[in-house]
């Protein structure tokens, strides 16, 4: 069986009603045929869209079947143990010339009990790539809230003067668990580590119309559930940025993410995560160095390490940005 080794995979491209051109042309990512690409997928295990191996001697595999072959030396025993050959991350950049809508998504146990053992809740985190000016985004509610208020303010069609409105900055973090209330604003350029699922409750859309002109589907019912009504203290990630080592992010039961700031060889040793890692080029480039061989990571990629490649090297070209994301 052919050794396992560090995966790019080819990207995932998706059109959405409100996408723009940021992937193409602040991601380099110009053979995007799509006219408004919204998504890039990076790194998927999605029914209908299970992401390929972009080269090596792998090329043209998927990542199931990579997951089925090597197990536990690609995902870590832990992971295998826990999720089969089910990847439990989905990696992506999304680019918003228009609001997305106002949304929610539910936890594991919502999920399972409506869509099936199988089915998992979405919980996930947010990096700014880059913001227009005065970008905006939505994240929790901005003041006390109970279910019974919600649905009045949404009967009254003034849900918007309930939610937590952020201005967005390049290089800000948002985490965003199952059951909060959020929408990504106009102008946003970001990265995205999710669980592996694509279940939303679209809440409110602004009464936008779709190809064929029709409104596109709320899931008004199905969101009460999966709300959580808490206001909390803050909805923003404050974090170092420190050169040279692993400035963490967000940590949580799905997966641990920090942000790493490179300008000299950086050693790395993963010997005890039980893991496999992802990282992700938010600025410059560099090359991850195992062994004899290398792999270059630049802005707009992810390249998933197998968990048997633990101790490997980071050389940036002048200097690097990435987010390391693994399962904790």
């Amino acid at each position: 069986m052919q050794t396992i080794y560090p995966l790019k995979f080819s990207p995932i491209f998706k059109e959405k009603l409100w996408g723009g051109h940021k992937i193409n042309h602040l991601l380099g990512k110009d053979f995007s045929p799509l006219s408004n690409c919204g998504e890039l997928w990076a790194v998927s295990a999605v029914d209908g869209n299970v992401s390929t191996v972009a080269e090596g001697p792998l090329q043209g595999k998927d990542i199931v079947s990579l997951i089925e072959s090597y197990q536990g030396d690609l995902i870590g025993n832990k992971v295998y143990t826990r999720y089969g050959t089910k990847l439990p991350l989905l990696i992506k950049f999304l680019d918003a010339a228009q609001d997305l809508s106002i949304q929610v998504h539910p936890d594991d146990r919502l999920a399972q009990e409506r869509h099936g053992e199988g089915a998992y809740g979405k919980t996930e985190m947010w990096y700014i790539l880059q913001a227009d000016e005065d970008a905006t985004l939505i994240t929790g509610f901005n003041q006390p809230m109970e279910k019974e208020k919600y649905i009045e303010h949404f009967n009254k069609g003034n849900i918007e003067q309930i939610l937590n409105q952020e201005k967005a900055e390049a290089g800000d973090v948002f985490f965003i668990p199952a059951g909060r209330v959020h929408t990504i604003g106009k102008g946003l350029l970001l990265a995205e580590i999710q669980q592996t699922s694509d279940i939303t409750y679209r809440i409110y859309d602004f009464d936008r119309k779709d190809a064929n002109g029709e409104l596109r589907e709320l899931h008004t019912e199905a969101a009460l559930d999966a709300i959580d009504y808490k206001e909390y203290d803050t909805y923003r990630t404050d974090y170092q940025a420190k050169p040279n080592k692993s400035n963490p992010l967000v940590s949580c039961p799905y997966f641990h993410t920090s942000r790493v700031d490179i300008n000299e060889t950086l050693s790395m040793d993963y010997s005890d995560i039980d893991s496999f890692v992802i990282y992700i080029g938010i600025e410059g480039s560099l090359s991850i160095v195992y062994g004899e061989e290398s792999i270059q990571l630049t802005k707009g990629e992810a390249i998933m390490v197998p968990a048997s490649l633990n101790k490997l090297e980071l050389v940036p070209d002048k200097a690097a940005k990435v987010l390391e994301t693994y399962i904790p």
